[in-house]
C-alpha cells in the first residue's frame, strides 16, 4: 500500500485533496448535496466520482478494509446502488441515486403480425412498427398469436418484462371474444371451472356475456396466463369456435379507445413507475401546465 493512503478520502483534513505521493492541494469548497447517480456502478467508480479519492486509492482502501458495504467489507469491483450503505473508516458517505425509470410502449396489434423478430415465412413483424432504441432493445410482454389483435405491452427493461409475464404474479389478462354461437350456461361454467388442455389444465377466472347479433355473440373473459392460444384452444375444447380475438387489458393497463390499429403511444412516466412499483417521478420544473394526453403514432413498417 502506498504511505499516503492513510490520508485519502475522509482521512483527508476538510478542504484538502490528494494529488499524488505525500503532497496536497487547496481546493474550493464542497459540493451542495452529495453526487447523483442514475444506475448501479462500481464502487470505485461511484466513490471517485462523489470526490472521495482517486479510484487508485479506493482499491488501496478496500483492500486495507476501510470501506464496507451494508455491514460487510468491501470487494474490489462491487457494485453499489439505491440502498446500498457505504462507509470508510465506519463514517456513513452520503451518496444519491436517481432511478432510471423504464421505457414502456403501448401498441394496438391488428391481426396479420407475428410477435417475433424473424420468421421463415417472411411475414410482417411487429417490432418492424416500434420506435428503434438508441440502447438495448425493445422486449415484448407475452404474445399475441397471428390473428389475434388488441393491446401488446413492450419494455426497455428486462425486470419489468419478467414481472408482467412470469405466472407467480398472476396478473388478469382480459379478452373480447366473439364466437360463432352462443354458449350454454353449462359451458360457461366449465370453462370457469376449468377444462382439460394438452399442456394441461385451464380456466377462465370470469366470463361475462357482451352482446351480439344473429350467429355471432361477445363475451369478455379473463385469466393470469398466457399460454399458447389459450383462449381459442379453450372454446374449441367445449366445441366452439372463435372468429375473432381482441385483447382489451394487459393488468391495470387498458386498450385506450383512441389508439386504433396498427398505432402506438408512450407510457406516460408517472403510469410506469406504478406498473413497475417504483417512486413517483419529481414534479417537472416550470410553472404548472394543463396535462396533454400522450402523443399517438404510427411507424411505417422498415423494409
Amino acid at each position: 500500500m502506498r504511505p499516503d493512503a492513510h490520508k485519502s478520502a475522509l482521512g483527508t483534513p476538510e478542504g484538502m485533496t490528494l494529488e499524488g505521493p505525500g503532497r496536497e492541494r487547496r481546493r474550493g469548497p464542497a459540493q451542495n448535496g452529495p453526487a447523483t447517480f442514475t444506475e448501479p456502478e462500481r464502487l470505485q467508480k461511484v466513490l471517485a466520482q462523489a470526490g472521495v479519492a482517486s479510484r487508485r486509492e479506493i482499491e488501496e482502501l478496500v483492500v486495507a478494509g476501510r470501506i464496507s458495504v451494508n455491514g460487510l467489507p468491501a470487494a474490489l469491483g462491487q457494485k453499489i446502488g439505491p440502498g446500498d450503505r457505504v462507509k470508510l473508516n465506519g463514517k456513513l458517505i452520503p451518496l444519491r441515486f436517481v432511478q432510471r425509470t423504464p421505457r414502456v410502449l403501448i401498441y394496438h396489434k391488428p391481426e396479420g403480425e407475428i410477435v417475433s423478430r424473424d420468421d421463415p415465412e417472411g411475414r410482417p413483424t411487429v417490432f418492424e412498427r416500434l420506435p428503434v432504441l438508441r440502447k438495448g432493445r425493445w422486449l415484448a410482454v407475452g404474445r399475441l398469436d397471428f390473428n389475434t389483435s388488441g393491446l401488446l405491452l413492450f419494455t426497455s427493461d428486462g425486470d419489468l418484462a419478467n414481472k408482467l409475464m412470469h405466472p407467480r404474479y398472476e396478473i388478469d389478462r382480459q379478452y373480447a371474444v366473439r364466437l360463432l354461437g352462443e354458449l350454454t350456461e353449462e359451458q360457461a361454467r366449465q370453462l370457469v371451472d376449468g377444462v382439460v388442455l394438452d399442456d394441461g389444465p385451464a380456466r377462465f377466472n370470469s366470463l361475462q356475456a357482451a352482446g351480439g347479433e344473429g350467429v355471432n355473440h361477445w363475451y369478455h373473459v379473463t385469466l393470469s396466463e398466457g399460454r399458447n392460444r389459450e383462449v381459442r384452444r379453450m372454446f374449441e375444447a367445449i366445441g366452439l369456435t372463435v372468429s375473432r380475438l381482441i385483447r382489451v387489458r394487459y393488468g391495470p393497463v387498458e386498450l385506450p379507445s383512441r389508439l386504433k390499429r396498427g398505432m402506438w403511444m408512450e407510457m406516460p412516466e408517472v403510469e410506469v413507475c406504478k406498473l413497475a412499483g417504483l417512486p413517483p417521478p419529481p414534479p417537472k420544473q416550470g410553472p404548472p401546465g394543463k396535462a396533454q394526453p400522450p402523443k399517438l403514432r404510427r411507424t411505417a413498417p422498415r423494409a
